[in-house]
């Protein structure tokens, strides 16, 4: 099973920005759709973005559409989700996910493995 390691996170001002990382630890990353979540202190895990195998289609839960960008880098195993003008409500554990396809499925059981979570922490 592929292993997913995300990093980036970290604590940053309202109105700021951050980028978080995904490395996959082998190349079958590059086939399948990948996506992140996220879930806040006391509350459920909840989607944010995804792409496809190849980066052309993307994905946006309303909450971060128009502010995180996801996008991918298959020559070195990783995905990305920028993400500007953070408020406090995107405080939150984020994880990356591997879909079991090549292209975008949100179904609770299409995805294969996950992170361990990196924080991202938006003070006011």
């Amino acid at each position: 099973q592929v292993q997913l390691v995300e990093s980036g996170g970290g604590l940053v001002q309202a109105g700021g920005s951050l980028r978080l990382s995904c490395v996959a630890s082998d190349r079958t990353f590059m086939s399948y759709a990948m996506s992140w979540f996220r879930q806040a202190p006391g509350k459920e895990r909840e989607f944010a973005a995804a792409v496809s195998w190849n980066g052309i289609n993307t994905v946006y839960s309303d909450s971060v559409k128009g502010r995180f960008t996801i996008s991918r880098d298959n020559a070195k195993n990783t995905v990305y989700l920028r993400m500007n003008s953070l408020k406090p409500e995107d405080t939150a554990v984020y994880y990356c996910a591997k879909g079991l396809y090549s292209h975008i499925s949100l179904r609770p059981d299409d995805f294969g493995s996950w992170g361990q979570g990196t924080p991202v922490t938006v003070s006011p």
